[in-house]
């Protein structure tokens, strides 16, 4: 159910194409605009397996790499502040700043089922599988003594059959994600494991 919908389908300029927002220019929006600190690691996360799977399974450039992890570090930057315009306002900032359109694109079809905005590029298809799913692992490894250091994809994937662990956490967004994929649960969830661990 569309709870967001931006109402259009286009997003930026295209004449803004390879026009990129500084890392520490994103880090300093995301803490001007994010206080809650859960909020803000869950974009660090989502920022750096964006990052990682950019450059490793689609074998991009650095400078493309640094538009999947922008993607990722600001999808959520409006969503604490403006809840009930959650992903139009950090759209209409990052157009002001005659940002990328690849980068907006990506971060309003992050949610297709409350956004209304289709994921068209690899980019925008491995956001939305990646984001949902990144937030859930993180809550499998907190109830651990031992957090991320001996997490197994069967304990994730027990967990996600289990309706009331995570509720939040939308299961048949993951499965409509993982449908515009060419990977498996089991592979995206051990890639997500293995880099987003490390991050604080």
């Amino acid at each position: 159910m569309a709870t967001h919908l931006l109402g259009r389908s286009v997003f930026g300029d295209s004449k803004n194409a390879g026009n990129i927002m500084p890392l520490e220019e994103a880090h300093k929006l995301l803490n001007d605009w994010v206080p809650n600190e859960r909020l803000r690691l869950h974009m660090k996360q989502v920022a750096a397996v964006m990052k990682a799977w950019a450059l490793e399974k689609e074998k991009v450039d650095e400078q493309t790499a640094l538009k999947w992890e922008l993607a990722g570090l600001l999808h959520d930057a409006d969503w604490e502040k403006y809840p009930d315009d959650h992903c139009r306002i950090i759209i209409e900032e990052l157009e002001q700043r005659n940002i990328d359109p690849e980068i907006i694109q990506c971060i309003a079809s992050h949610g297709p089922g409350y956004f209304g905005v289709d994921p068209v590029s690899k980019m925008d298809k491995m956001i939305y599988a990646i984001d949902e799913l990144s937030g859930f692992i993180h809550a499998a490894a907190l109830i651990r003594p031992t957090r991320y250091e001996g997490l197994e994809v069967k304990s994730v994937l027990k967990r996600l059959k289990a309706p009331s662990f995570a509720a939040q956490v939308n299961r048949d967004d993951i499965s409509d994600a993982l449908s515009r994929i060419e990977f498996s649960l089991e592979e995206l969830i051990q890639f997500i494991i293995e880099h987003q661990r490390g991050i604080s």
